[in-house]
């Protein structure tokens, strides 16, 4: 999969994840979905930092990218009947990890298209995500774009991801919203 970015928290740099360093490295993987209908995009606006994101989250162990991103659309969407799953880019980046176990989180984001149908389901949020007041919208991309690029120049709300998503609408729009070369994933 193409790798589009490798990112580094202002508080990380790329000595911080040297062989030489003593800080401690965790590898975390995700997959995230991207879902458009003409200009709209299946997004989850959170609450609490007050943007918008591409559906995804944590792979889990011996899950596959694919099977991981079809579970994680259910769960955060009620996506149903995922289909024609496409990979898109992968989007890697570098951030202060928050747990006693890590220094740096080292967050490999694999991204795919695909098709879902019309109606979505019943979500099964994780508490975190009830308390951070993640909701699934559908949204149009360019709106979103400028939604999440006003919150970065203008809020103290915005949460560590929002740079990384983004960047991914960004791409999203120049690539989807023109010609699609993508490769359909078995």
């Amino acid at each position: 999969m193409q790798l589009l970015k490798t990112a580094f928290h202002s508080d990380v740099s790329p000595e911080d994840i040297s062989p030489t360093s003593e800080l401690k490295l965790i590898e975390r993987h995700a997959a995230r979905a991207i879902v458009v209908k003409g200009e709209d995009i299946l997004l989850l606006f959170t609450q609490r930092y007050h943007d918008y994101s591409l559906p995804g989250g944590g792979i889990d162990d011996g899950e596959d990218e694919v099977a991981g991103l079809i579970r994680e659309l259910q769960e955060e969407t009620g996506a149903q009947g995922v289909r024609n799953v496409k990979a898109f880019a992968r989007y890697d980046e570098y951030r202060p990890w928050y747990k006693a176990d890590a220094d740096i989180i080292h967050m490999i984001s694999y991204c795919y298209v695909c098709e879902i149908d019309d109606e979505l389901g019943d979500t099964a949020f994780e508490s975190h995500e009830v308390n951070n007041g993640m909701t699934p919208l559908w949204v149009n991309i360019h709106e979103a774009i400028a939604h999440n690029e006003d919150v970065m120049a203008n809020s103290d709300k915005k949460g560590l991801s929002i740079e990384r998503e983004t960047f991914l609408l960004k791409k999203v729009v120049e690539t989807l919203l023109g010609v699609s070369e993508l490769v359909e994933v078995e």
